[in-house]
């Protein structure tokens, strides 16, 4: 078994610094070593991984699934990664500070140019009761975390903290949709994004109030990308809306998936759709009537007189 160790360690080692030489691997080379070295993983020593993870670091064509793989190890192992891969997103490090706590995150600390939101986030995770206790009130009261789950608690304080940094931000006011949807998603008040959200996509209130009011985020999902977001402002915007619906980072992944993989043309269809429902009266009666209530009921077709009782 030993030998079984070293042969594996020889060849993941090699394989990564044959890959690092290249100086702009195609993607079939990306590929071969993803396939190569992933099945090593387990069979091949700590030491060895540290010398991926750090080999890896310096290049922005590093295989993203062994990059992932080698970053949720423990921080030992995974820091010149959280440090300076350029491979891992702000998605990315939002997850891996929710899954593995204090330590990932201060190495996440470490990495240049790193988006403010999530150096509030770890300063939070550094003093909780501190930074907590300045947040908005009422984004703190709407976020607030579960015992024992890392990962909503995480994500639960990054909204609070993005509310109070966009408060007291001194740089000039972004009016863009997607300002006013974060904006509005993170107030912790529904019916203002749902306001930013019609005017956004210019639909009556009534049909936003049913995307945000649904069971899941496969409405909205269609909202944002016909608005053409980017992938880490769609997950923002809708971590927002449905907190509920991203338990765990492969609950973020299957977002980030659907989304990439949503034809604009579909989600175009969809609000042509919604916009096309809008005028007809029965319908836009019905929604008027489920958006005031808050709550959603069963739109029913109205009866013939001829049919109604005397």
């Amino acid at each position: 078994m030993r030998t079984e160790t070293r042969k594996a360690e020889r060849l993941f080692r090699a394989a990564i610094s044959a890959f690092c030489s290249l100086p702009r691997p195609s993607r079939r080379e990306i590929a071969q070593l993803e396939d190569l070295a992933l099945p090593l993983f387990d069979d091949v020593p700590d030491e060895a991984l540290r010398f991926g993870a750090a080999a890896l670091s310096e290049t922005e064509y590093a295989p993203r699934r062994l990059v992932l793989r080698l970053a949720e190890s423990k921080v030992d192992v995974a820091a010149p990664l959280l440090i300076r891969s350029a491979v891992l997103g702000d998605v990315d490090l939002i997850a891996l500070i929710g899954q593995h706590g204090l330590p990932h995150a201060r190495a996440i600390g470490r990495r240049k140019d790193l988006n403010p939101a999530i150096a509030h986030l770890i300063r939070a995770l550094e003093r909780p009761t501190l930074t907590l206790a300045h947040a908005a009130p009422a984004a703190v009261e709407h976020t607030r975390p579960k015992p024992g789950e890392a990962t909503e608690s995480a994500r639960q304080r990054l909204r609070a903290i993005m509310a109070e940094t966009r408060g007291t931000s001194a740089t000039p006011r972004d009016t863009t949709p997607y300002s006013k949807l974060r904006e509005t998603a993170l107030s912790g008040n529904l019916a203002f994004f749902q306001t930013a959200l019609a005017d956004a996509l210019k639909i009556d209130f009534a049909t936003a109030h049913s995307i945000v009011m649904s069971d899941d985020y496969a409405r909205l999902l269609s909202a944002l990308r016909v608005l053409e977001l980017g992938e880490d402002h769609a997950f923002l915007i809708a971590v927002a809306v449905f907190p509920q619906q991203f338990p765990h980072p492969q609950a973020i992944r299957l977002f980030l998936d659907r989304y990439r993989l949503l034809p604009i043309e579909i989600a175009r269809n969809q609000l042509s759709q919604w916009q096309l429902d809008a005028m007809s009266p029965g319908l836009r009666d019905a929604r008027q009537t489920t958006a005031n209530s808050d709550r959603p009921v069963a739109v029913q077709p109205k009866a013939p007189k001829s049919l109604k009782k005397s």
